[in-house]
């Protein structure tokens, strides 16, 4: 885990192009299916981009506040400071620089400078005013670096100790959410810590170097576009002063409109990625045979390449036993790297799913490497909702499976609806005849261990053969398994000292069953998984529900429960929520130990909702969506 993946996978590459050079001619070995070093580069590169313009941007708007070179200088160079100390404290916490910490840094990088331009303002105006003041009465020019320094040396301590506040929420979220947003979290704080320490060090050491002895000091008034500003804000205060009920009035009336407006909002989990490859799932029905599920899979590849966008797959039908998702050959994975064209993501991928749709008997699911792990992590299937039927009976069970993926397939916005694909399959059953047992002195647990051993082996020993090592596994010949007329003659040693066959002990008959039986706390169920395309994740799973709710009757003792991505937004939102209005309790108190008044604290605290007036609205005329990474940006507006 703590690898890093780039290096990592330019070593793996090297290695491969090694073994690429004494393969036979005509083998090629493609190392351009998935890489997740190429998201990687590519996600390091658009937050560097932004750190870049986000820089350029306050440094440009910073030069045209101050109209000075050696102000604008002081200010911005508290951000490569900032940024320096902030990589030095991950080294001594050995936290790596990735997405999300860079992320962090980069949603900072406009209050790197806060710090620093209120202590150069403030330095500045004060060494303005003592220029101007009678030779007697003018103070040595360190000492009033010192005295405007010291200040608001207060405010600034507390204003960033507001910010940890509002941040803290990030630190108790658990799960996939907890392990993406903390780093990003740590990162901003740290670098808000940063910015704090070089404006109480560097920027007033810089502004009596810079600053002191400068001509400029003598000047009058502010620059021009301040001038503007003041004009224009005077203006507008004026008329506030003017109209207090017309303001105060508006004001709340945007508020309870926009508070109005939220339960309108769409909800999601994380943003979709955009990772330049798509994992398919492909899964037919349990007994497939290889050869089969191979001219499937071979179907299915022709398909995918039919497409233009669509530049190289690879698939894996089936997983070993000893995987950790180990599959039957019934499944299969196809990696697929695609470049788009002149078409959205959301497009190609609807197009690929209606023509994979003529695959007979075959569940086919889409998603994208990471999303499809993070799907995995959450609720145990590949999709984005998966639908728990919990039951006793097997057959009762599937029929309200098959009930249940109706109604989730007449709501919009679902798609790659499927049930766990489950078929009776021939079985042998052994079922003890605890009476004759008894007569011969044969206990449930001597029988069941003897034949386990007997029909699914021990290993007894190991064989060392070179530098290789195998097992040496007992169990009986085929002659003794091969049939059910075999296995009931199948001997047994009893502990008195008689070998009697198994069809004296117990009845062995062949009968059909479930090729698998799934559980989740001890108790049966089947799943029925389904993806969301075109809509959010909240709105559809609350269709779902209302549907399942009102359509499906169930028989006591069986029930529904939903899981998946929807589920971790839920309770992410629940923990951010509770514990910002926490933080805004902590708030009011710094507020108060700053003011010590509290009416001044609680004025300042009514501002926080309006803030949600902006935030809400951005949100509504974009995408429509709030997702965890929203509440975030919600997070940095208090």
């Amino acid at each position: 885990p703590q690898t890093n993946t780039i290096e990592l996978t330019e070593k793996i590459e090297s290695s491969m192009a090694e073994i690429q050079k004494t393969l036979p001619k005509g083998i090629v070995i493609n190392t351009d299916i998935f890489k997740q070093s190429d998201f990687i580069q590519t996600s390091i590169g658009n937050v560097i981009d932004a750190l870049r313009d986000g820089a350029i941007l306050v440094i440009i708007v910073i030069f045209f506040f101050l109209w000075n070179f050696r102000t604008t200088f002081i200010s911005v160079l508290a951000i490569p400071l900032s940024i320096v100390v902030t990589i030095i404290v991950f080294q001594l916490f050995d936290i790596m620089i990735n997405t999300m910490t860079l992320g962090g840094i980069a949603i900072a990088i406009g209050a790197l400078v806060d710090d620093a331009i209120i202590d150069v303002e403030n330095v500045f105006r004060r060494l303005k005013l003592n220029k101007l003041l009678p030779d007697s009465e003018k103070k040595n020019s360190l000492a009033v670096i010192f005295e405007a320094s010291k200040e608001i040396r207060a405010p600034m301590v507390n204003a960033t100790l507001i910010i940890v506040v509002v941040f803290l929420p990030l630190f108790f979220l658990s799960g996939v959410e907890g392990r993406l947003l903390r780093p990003m979290g740590f990162a901003y704080i740290t670098s808000i810590f940063a910015s704090l320490f070089v404006a109480l060090t560097v920027t007033p050491v810089l502004a009596y170097y810079l600053l002191s002895k400068a001509d400029f000091m003598k000047k009058e008034g502010d620059t021009w576009l301040v001038e503007k500003l003041k004009a224009i804000y005077e203006r507008i205060l004026n008329f506030t002063l003017q109209h207090p009920k017309t303001i105060i009035t508006s004001s709340l009336a945007a508020l309870v409109i926009t508070i109005a407006v939220i339960p309108f909002l769409g909800r999601s989990f994380l943003p979709e990625f955009n990772e330049g490859s798509l994992t398919l799932s492909l899964v037919t029905l349990p007994g497939t045979s290889l050869d089969e599920a191979n001219k499937i899979g071979n179907l299915a590849e022709e398909i995918i390449l039919s497409h233009s966008e669509v530049k190289s797959t690879a698939r894996r039908t089936g997983r070993a036993e000893l995987d950790e998702h180990a599959q039957g050959v019934n499944g299969a994975e196809l990696d697929v790297r695609f470049e788009l064209n002149d078409k959205s993501k959301e497009e190609f991928i609807n197009e690929l799913r209606n023509s994979l749709s003529v695959l007979p008997g075959t569940n086919v699911t889409i998603g994208q490497p990471i999303g499809h792990r993070i799907d995995h992590m959450l609720s145990g299937t590949r999709a984005n909702i998966a639908v728990k039927v919990f039951g006793t009976n097997l057959q009762q069970l599937r029929s309200i499976a098959s009930s249940v993926k109706e109604e989730m397939q007449s709501v919009e916005g679902a798609v790659d609806v499927a049930v766990d694909q489950e078929v009776e399959v021939p079985q042998t059953k052994i079922k003890f005849n605890r009476t004759a047992m008894a007569r011969y002195g044969v206990t449930v647990g001597q029988l069941a261990k003897a034949i386990d051993i007997a029909f699914n082996g021990e290993t007894a020993s190991e064989i060392r053969e070179g530098q290789n090592t195998f097992d040496l596994v007992v169990r009986f010949n085929e002659n003794n398994r091969g049939s059910i007329h075999k296995i009931q003659r199948a001997l047994f040693d009893t502990p008195l000292g008689a070998k009697v066959p198994l069809s004296q002990l117990a009845e062995v008959v062949n009968e059909k069953g479930p090729n698998r039986i799934s559980r989740e706390n001890v108790q049966r169920k089947i799943v029925v998984q389904a993806n969301v395309s075109g809509r959010d994740l909240r709105s559809v799973v609350d269709e779902m529900r209302a549907n399942i709710q009102e359509n499906i009757k169930l028989p006591q003792g069986y029930f529904v429960e939903f899981g998946g991505q929807f589920e971790s937004e839920q309770e992410a939102t629940r923990i951010i929520t509770l514990l910002s209005l926490v933080s805004i309790g902590a708030i009011f108190l710094i507020l108060y130990l700053q003011f010590g008044n509290f009416t001044y604290s609680l004025f300042i605290l009514v501002n926080l909702p309006l803030a949600l007036i902006g935030g809400v609205w951005s949100v509504y005329f974009t995408d429509g969506v709030i997702s965890v990474a929203s509440l975030v940006g919600f997070i940095t507006l208090f």
